[in-house]
């Protein structure tokens, strides 16, 4: 029976990379509990990000200031059980341009990201890991382009809505319109028409 937290991520790190017991012990000295506050951030805008989170509760914005118009445009949203980072901060140990923002009082495991460079070397299942963790992202990223490019907005709000039953439950319209790259008024629109479908 599932109990704590580090309970909860092995069971979803076997799933997500199929890391043996033996693996998932060897790393669970290095992840902590962290505690996150709803509107405050994982990581701020042009700060390197240093850790990898794995949501045990709560729900997360990634999201960018335009520097022209201030104006926010959200480009994911992460529940529980998913893994949260900005990749290119880890990765290259540069600043990342985006704000990673809790909707709801939320709660993380977080491993640093020395730590788990360290663990590298010592498992391939980490190494593993850290593969189908960049490569998650980067599906995120050419999924998030497609669908700007080739769908309208009532086919992106039909597969949010279908990827995330109760997200109109736990997010912003306004939100979920800067999500679509839509107006309010057009989600009312759109929401309006699937009603009477």
């Amino acid at each position: 029976m599932i109990s704590g937290p580090h309970d909860v991520l092995h069971q979803h790190l076997q799933q997500f990379a199929q890391l043996p017991e033996a693996d998932m012990q060897l790393a669970d000295e290095f992840w902590h509990v962290r505690k996150i506050a709803k509107h405050d951030f994982f990581n701020f805008q042009n700060s390197v990000c240093r850790q990898v989170g794995f949501v045990l509760k709560g729900m997360f914005r990634v999201y960018y200031i335009d520097p022209k118009t201030e104006l926010e445009h959200n480009l994911y949203f992460i529940p529980e059980h998913m893994f949260l980072t900005s990749l290119k901060g880890l990765l290259t140990r540069t600043t990342c341009p985006y704000l990673i923002e809790a909707l709801e009082d939320a709660e993380l495991l977080v491993i640093d990201r020395e730590d788990l460079q360290q663990l590298y070397p010592r498992s391939h299942s980490w190494e593993r890991f850290g593969r189908i963790l960049a490569e998650q992202y980067f599906l995120f990223n050419q999924m998030r382009s497609e669908s700007l490019l080739t769908q309208t907005a009532e086919e992106r709000y039909i597969d949010l809505v279908e990827n995330f039953p109760d997200i109109l439950n736990r997010v912003s319209l306004g939100h979920i319109s800067s999500y679509l790259g839509i107006k309010g008024p057009s989600l009312s629109r759109i929401r309006a028409q699937l009603a009477h479908k």
